[in-house]
């Protein structure tokens, strides 16, 4: 399928309904809890995707992008965020994503926006840009998912979706993978550049004359979340990784390994 196509279906990404429960119930309070609102909706990346849709609208004409959850909700009103929230909840009935354990993907995608943010502050970018890109770096392999399953189920059973190898068998079966599909996703909602850029470029971060940080710190942070998802050895980890990149940062894997400890239990 080609990716023009693939973007142009109406596809809808499912949150996580725990979340949306709880998210409904704060709101629902006479005082909601500013705070609170921004953490729900900073673990679910179909909610922060929406969220930063519509805070960067050209509505409200600011003089420059939205990066993160709590910018996007210093703009909206509860209102419309009750409103988004409602919506979400419509849509909970979609439960399954063919070929997606969404438990899996939804804790993935957390502890890689936590560990993106971590490497930020380490190299000085900025952090609530990257626990942006991080919560949301494979939200194209939903889309892909979702838009072109029959496509995709061949390859689940070779390369798992959270596989280290993913990205480059996408890319050489449809001459794009979850990152060009994300890039792209983000791009048609107007999200900062740099979030885009990020995105397209994760995979390969300074190829080509590249050079956005950020993409190389959800490259890393992915490393390290894909090499505990498939349970790979301390020398299958240093075999693996991603030196030249870490180079460029100023980052080693001891570093890497180092930051913002996973709560492993909830893989055991």
């Amino acid at each position: 399928m080609e990716l023009s196509a693939l973007l142009a279906q109406p596809i809808v990404l499912p949150s996580i309904p725990k979340v949306i429960a709880l998210l409904l119930g704060e709101l629902d309070r006479e005082e909601p809890d500013l705070r609170q609102v921004s953490q729900l909706i900073s673990t679910d990346p179909a909610l922060t995707t929406r969220l930063l849709q519509a805070a960067n609208t050209p509505f409200f004409k600011l003089p420059g992008k939205v990066n993160s959850v709590p910018e996007a909700l210093a703009i909206l009103g509860l209102s419309h965020i009750r409103a988004m929230a409602a919506e979400a909840a419509t849509a909970a009935s979609l439960k399954a994503v063919p070929g997606i354990n969404l438990q899996q993907f939804w804790a993935y995608s957390l502890n890689v926006a936590k560990l993106s943010r971590s490497l930020a502050g380490v190299v000085r970018q900025n952090q609530g840009a990257a626990f942006t890109c991080g919560l949301i770096h494979a939200v194209g392999e939903l889309v892909m998912h979702v838009g072109m399953a029959v496509d995709i189920a061949a390859l689940d059973k070779e390369v798992p979706p959270l596989d280290i190898k993913r990205a480059r068998a996408e890319f050489k079966q449809f001459g794009y993978s979850y990152a060009q599909v994300g890039a792209a996703y983000a791009r048609r909602r107007q999200f900062p550049q740099a979030i885009v850029d990020a995105l397209e470029h994760q995979y390969a971060p300074f190829e080509n004359h590249v050079y956005e940080p950020l993409a190389g710190i959800i490259h890393l942070a992915t490393w390290r979340a894909r090499a505990r998802e498939a349970n790979l050895s301390e020398r299958a980890m240093a075999v693996t990784f991603p030196g030249e990149v870490g180079d460029v940062l100023g980052l080693d894997i001891d570093m890497v390994l180092q930051q913002d400890p996973f709560d492993w239990s909830a893989y055991s």
